[in-house]
Formats: structure tokens, C-alpha cells, sequence
């Protein structure tokens, strides 16, 4: 069974290049136990 960030770093690597095709990105920054997920966006995105 997949750690649930693994699974979280899929799903952004299937939205990641629609990100970057408007010049931004994101990054993965933690999964808690919790469940909650924390995300660094990038770029044109970042604002």
C-alpha cells in the first residue's frame, strides 16, 4: 500500500503540467498524519 504522500505527489505530477503551462508549479511540502496536505505554489501561480 501506497504512503499517502506518494499518492499526493501523483495527483500533482497529473496537474503539474497544466500548472507550468501557465508558467507556474507546484511543490509538495508535507502530508501529516492528519491527512493535511501542504503545497508551495510557484511561479505565476504563487500570487
Amino acid at each position: 500500500m501506497k504512503a499517502m504522500k506518494e499518492k499526493v505527489q501523483e495527483v500533482l505530477n497529473k496537474v503539474r503540467p497544466f500548472l507550468q503551462r501557465d508558467g507556474g508549479d507546484v511543490e509538495l511540502v508535507d502530508v501529516d498524519a492528519s491527512g493535511l496536505v501542504k503545497v508551495r505554489l510557484k511561479g505565476a501561480c504563487g500570487g
